[in-house]
């Protein structure tokens, strides 16, 4: 299908550029959101006759859009989101969310201004560009986090995903030392065995007999004299 357009259009072409679309994009995209119409002879005459306007009112637009983006560039909005301790989201985080972050924070802005290519699914600090005129582009901050403080470490740098795996690394470090220090604990106490006299080991050990006779109520043992 051939349109012309009404205003800028990216990849496609500038205000008053006819050019050819698929049927559907034309359809669901460009007609419905104004921003093309269909290339007829009429439609393309009364184009001509609009242009004037058309072009004021797109000046006028890229102008509030350009004074918006000054205020919006750079900016960081905070998104709350549960996430397992390796900073996997569980859900996602959506265009929809990048626009109701901002407008919490005071600025108007539709979903539909978001271009986010894929849903965000990881904790962190994430660039999304925002479309606010055909011709005027902002770039914000998502700071996702699974609460205010961790978004606040966020923000001055620290990473939570890379700070839980420096905790279970440290957790397994600590497992392996006590391991350590049994199996050293273990060994000093066989050495000491090895250092001690056989025969005060054996002594010992008939002392231990003795004592457990007595206990017993039996008289000791013992050794047979000659006459």
């Amino acid at each position: 299908m051939q349109v012309i357009l009404l205003e800028r259009v990216a990849r496609l072409g500038q205000m008053g550029d006819v050019v050819t679309v698929k049927d559907g994009f034309a359809r669901n995209f460009l007609l419905p959101q104004k921003k093309a119409l269909w290339a007829s002879d009429a439609n393309i005459k009364q184009f001509e006759t609009d242009k004037a306007q058309l072009e004021a009112r797109n000046l006028d637009t890229k102008t509030e859009a350009e004074a918006l983006a000054g205020k919006l560039d750079g900016q960081q909005f905070t998104v709350i989101r549960s996430a397992s301790d390796g900073g996997s989201l569980y859900g996602s985080v959506t265009t929809r969310d990048a626009a109701d972050a901002a407008t919490d924070a005071g600025f108007s802005l539709d979903r539909k201004q978001v271009a986010l290519l894929l849903p965000i699914k990881e904790l962190g600090l994430h660039e999304v560009s925002v479309m606010l005129h055909p011709e005027v582009e902002a770039t914000i901050e998502l700071n996702v986090a699974r609460s205010q403080e961790e978004a606040e470490l966020q923000a001055r740098g620290v990473s939570i995903s890379d700070r839980a795996a420096e905790e279970d690394a440290q957790a397994e470090v600590e497992i392996s030392e006590l391991f350590e220090d049994i199996g050293a604990a273990e060994l000093d106490e066989l050495a000491k065995l090895d250092d001690e006299d056989p025969t005060e080991v054996a002594i010992s050990a008939d002392k231990t007999d003795d004592d457990a006779s007595e206990a017993a109520g039996e008289a000791p043992v013992e050794d047979d004299k000659e006459d």
